[in-house]
């Protein structure tokens, strides 16, 4: 059997790996297709589909991003796949998104300079200038300035919504993020739906919201999943009639214990949900 990963990300938001590293990686790993699906940007796209032109690599690219988008004043998180890369309502959108991630960045760093870490926006892109830095960037620093011992312990003491130093971001509707990857030729899904840790009542009251202005998909297959979980899911893909999904969520370094295609060891996502997810929106495979 074929199995594909359609949810990774690199060095262009916050995965440790070039999209050309990927794609080797991918290739390595046999995978017969891989997505990469970079926090509100498009930017490593063409990175990636050169890579595999210079690779001969036998398999299959989609193009994609992960929207974050508001709700109840947190974020949940909306891939699109096999996006136009090249919209230009959709690369607008992520760079204003990308504006309001870079003027929270710079307040945090502020909060955390007041505390006497020393820490810079360059320092946090000294490796990538052109990357999308999140939490996992400011947790790294910690981690490598011995200012913290894990990313966990710089997420409890400075990175959490409840510490004195996280501030709030500004986000697009889900409505809007919905309409953007629609309306760039993709197909929306709603990214690991447990993640955030909501009720089962408040869970189906968010899916019902969001199939009613277009999501197409969920996903049902994920690192974190236990087989309980993975079952819920695909019981909520049939309820709402959406289409299943399935991806790694790999970032390299920066999460080492999930893998590219596998998870945490045990992750299979076939080619099929591939192809559903293709004739969804008329993309050729």
């Amino acid at each position: 059997m074929k199995y594909i990963d359609l949810h990774t990300h690199s060095n262009y938001s916050d995965g440790t790996c070039s999209p050309a590293e990927l794609v080797i990686k991918a290739v390595q790993k046999e995978l017969a297709a891989f997505a990469l699906t970079d926090h509100d940007t498009v930017a490593g796209i063409d990175d990636a589909i050169n890579a595999v032109k210079e690779q001969d690599a036998p398999i299959k690219f989609i193009p994609g991003i992960e929207l974050s988008v508001a709700y109840k004043e947190k974020d949940i998180h909306i891939v699109g796949l096999f996006v136009n890369h090249h919209n230009s309502a959709l690369k607008k959108a992520a760079s204003l998104i990308i504006k309001r991630r870079d003027d929270r960045n710079l307040e945090m760093v502020e909060n955390l300079k007041k505390v006497g870490i020393p820490i810079t926006i360059e320092a946090l892109t000294e490796n990538n200038p052109d990357t999308v830095v999140t939490r996992a960037h400011f947790a790294s620093f910690l981690v490598e300035n011995k200012i913290v011992e894990t990313p966990a312990e710089a997420f409890k003491k400075y990175l959490n919504t409840d510490t004195p130093y996280y501030v709030p971001r500004k986000y697009i509707e889900p409505e809007e993020g919905i309409e953007l990857i629609r309306n760039a030729g993709g197909v929306p899904i709603l990214a690991h739906p447990l993640h955030y840790k909501l009720k089962e009542s408040e869970l189906e009251k968010l899916i019902k919201r969001l199939t009613l202005v277009g999501l197409m998909g969920i996903e049902t297959l994920y690192s974190n999943h236990s087989v309980a979980e993975e079952a819920y899911t695909k019981k909520l893909a049939r309820k709402y009639n959406l289409l299943p999904s399935g991806g790694s969520d790999f970032h390299g370094d920066n999460k080492p214990s999930i893998d590219m295609g596998t998870g945490r060891g045990n992750l299979a996502v076939p080619y099929k949900y591939l192809e559903t997810l293709a004739n969804a929106c008329n993309y050729p495979l």
